[in-house]
């Protein structure tokens, strides 16, 4: 039997009953169950920390690894904890021996935190930057891979690749996009953030050479929850960003331990993951990609305007053209999302195609009525900013 979602479980978050949260994509929410078991790791690390970094940790660390690794479909052995997505793109960007003439390929709608981690390897190694423009609204699958070919050239030393677009919130074709950067001898980094929980996942079937993701975004575990895969034949020279007693002793050595720091949201991810199956795992997903849909599709009817994916490259977040006349700017798209704030809502606002568009998630404790609710108060907040 598929289990109550919605209203019916929204109990199991600490979330604020008077704010309407329809934005699980940029920070997620950790159910109670999760933050507990986070604390029963937090009191066996004071307890007594010598014995628990010394003897307790490193096993505990490569348990979780593993089970995370067995949702990924990977070996244990292919998967380490980085704090988040970012941190990952940048431990794969700054081991990558480029040089001047190298040129390093992401899309057009890159997330802006790994656009800077690239400017910066690019700035220190001579290499150059090349973006491949990804059409929108709504491409088709065809289109992407087209654009993407007509940037590669002899010198792309990589490709960085969203899985899921952030401002966007596009599905990207990943498999064929890793067949047609590896039929040209490039390797590919997936910035897989959004990823992991919202879409499935066999990353030895997809064949990309590293694969960066966030489990506080869909899976719901504590923030500061992150991991790096890398394939066996692309782990030599890979470091993690701090460098520390594990330097050159392998892949999972050298990034399972960087210093003292909280492990305990790692330790927590195979509770996160116990969560999201008992909603339903890949059901979930697919339920919750359907009411990402709906509410899109509505909202869109309701302001008279459009959607920003077609329903093959659609998942949990949906994108919608806002009806307002202000200038396709990310200060304006702020000042879009700090009136929703005080509205009493939050959702992402992107300038996309010379217009403004909000960006909406659906999760397990949101339902339809949320989305009515915000096609309620959407009007008047627009129409204060044009005043």
């Amino acid at each position: 039997m598929a289990p109550a979602l919605g209203s019916a479980v929204r109990s199991e978050w600490a979330l604020d009953p008077d704010f309407l949260t329809i934005n699980h994509g940029s920070y997620g929410a950790t159910p109670r169950i999760v933050l507990a078991a986070q604390d029963e790791w937090r009191a066996r690390m004071e307890a007594q920390p010598t014995r628990f970094f010394a003897r307790e940790l490193p096993p505990a660390i490569r348990e979780a690894a593993a089970v995370l690794a067995r949702f990924l479909g990977a070996a244990a052995e292919d998967v380490v904890f980085v704090p988040n997505a970012t941190t990952g793109c940048n431990a794969v960007l700054r081991s990558l021996p480029l040089a001047v003439g190298d040129e390093i390929l992401h899309v057009s709608h890159v997330y802006n935190a790994v656009r800077n981690t690239i400017a910066y390897t690019a700035e220190r190694t001579g290499a150059s930057v090349t973006v491949a423009e990804l059409p929108f609204p709504r491409p088709e699958a065809a289109e992407i891979l087209k654009s993407i070919e007509r940037a590669i050239t002899g010198r792309t030393r990589i490709v960085v690749m969203d899985h899921i677009t952030s401002g966007s919130a596009l599905v990207l074709p990943l498999e064929d996009i890793v067949k047609l950067c590896h039929a040209a001898g490039v390797p590919v980094l997936v910035d897989g953030a959004h990823g992991p929980g919202q879409v499935v996942l066999d990353l030895p079937a997809l064949g990309a050479d590293w694969y960066v993701g966030n489990c506080h975004k869909w899976l719901s575990a504590p923030k500061g929850s992150g991991f790096l895969y890398a394939r066996p034949d692309r782990r030599a020279d890979l470091h993690p960003v701090t460098i520390s007693h594990g330097y050159r002793d392998g892949f999972t050595t050298e990034f399972d331990y960087t210093g003292t720091m909280d492990p305990t949201a790692y330790l927590a991810v195979p509770a996160a993951l116990a969560f999201f199956e008992r909603l339903g795992g890949t059901a979930l997903m697919e339920r919750n990609r359907r009411l990402a849909g709906e509410a899109a599709r509505m909202l869109a009817i309701g302001l008279g305007t459009e959607v920003g994916a077609v329903p093959e490259m659609a998942g949990a977040m949906g994108l919608v053209r806002l009806p307002i006349d202000l200038p396709a700017k990310r200060s304006e798209a702020l000042r879009v999302r700090r009136a929703l704030q005080e509205a009493g809502t939050d959702a992402p606002v992107h300038p996309q195609a010379g217009g403004l568009w909000l960006r909406l998630s659906a999760y397990a404790y949101n339902e339809l009525s949320d989305y009515q609710r915000l096609a309620q108060m959407l009007p008047g907040v627009l129409d204060r900013l044009r005043n």
